[in-house]
């Protein structure tokens, strides 16, 4: 085995993050989001955030091999591609913010927002008015910039859709279709700007292998009659995870 493959697997807690792994796989195999909520507050005490982020989003690249084709039919992709394009600029300036930060500065930032979409789910927070097309880039555009920050990609996306009254099919085929784009976006970005070692990437890459296969099984558990079911569980899961992830417990 490569020495970066030996060092990625001699890192702190890399266990840990194999079982927070496949916990978010589940979750996001059958929610269609989840896994970053799950996994980013738990990561944070172990590693770095641009590590954090950087594994994330490696990790979920493997959602667009199993997830996308599956959702395809069913999701308003001309929608879902605005989302798309208002991130594209948002993304690197997320991570530029996120690098003058101080890393337990950032996990505040991850447990505010993760507790926030719990607390406003929970609450059936609403939204009923006519979706614009200034409020899509808005949204896109947000979701871009939290995503670079924080490697929470889904929180302000999943809102959106969950809020809105739509369909759990369509809200999960969206969901699938803008996080599988950006997860590529932030990779690149990151790829591109050196942010992550050879150690890094190889523990993305093992990583993905539990992901993706937890993310099969999650996705065969999908059925929209369950839709009630699959909230309740994902949220839970998710509010575990927050927890665990405070920076008061280390």
């Amino acid at each position: 085995m490569p020495d970066a493959a030996l060092a990625a697997l001699a890192l702190p807690g890399v266990w840990w993050l194999a079982a927070t792994i496949a916990v978010a796989g589940v979750v996001r195999g059958f929610t269609g989001f989840g896994s970053a909520l799950i996994f980013v507050p738990i990561a944070g005490i172990f590693l770095p955030p641009v590590h954090v982020i950087a594994i994330i989003a490696l990790v979920e690249v493997a959602s667009i091999v199993a997830l996308v084709p599956r959702a395809w039919d069913h999701a308003d992709r001309p929608q879902v591609a605005v989302l798309v394009l208002a991130a594209l600029p948002t993304v690197p300036l997320g991570l530029m913010v996120m690098e003058s930060l101080d890393a337990v500065a950032v996990r505040w930032i991850v447990a505010a927002f993760a507790s926030g979409t719990l607390i406003a789910l929970l609450m059936g927070w609403n939204f009923r008015r006519a979706i614009t097309l200034p409020m899509v880039l808005g949204i896109g555009a947000a979701a871009g910039f939290l995503g670079g920050l924080t490697g929470l990609t889904g929180p302000v996306v999943v809102l959106f859709y969950l809020a809105g009254g739509r369909a759990a099919r369509t809200v999960r085929a969206n969901t699938i279709l803008f996080l599988g784009a950006l997860d590529l976006v932030i990779a690149a970005n990151l790829l591109l700007g050196g942010f992550a070692d050879l150690s890094i990437l190889w523990l993305g890459a093992l990583l993905a292998v539990p992901y993706f296969l937890f993310m099969i099984g999650g996705q065969a558990l999908f059925h929209p009659l369950h839709e009630r079911l699959y909230r309740r569980a994902a949220l839970t899961v998710i509010a575990l995870a927050v927890a665990t992830g405070l920076p008061i417990w280390a």
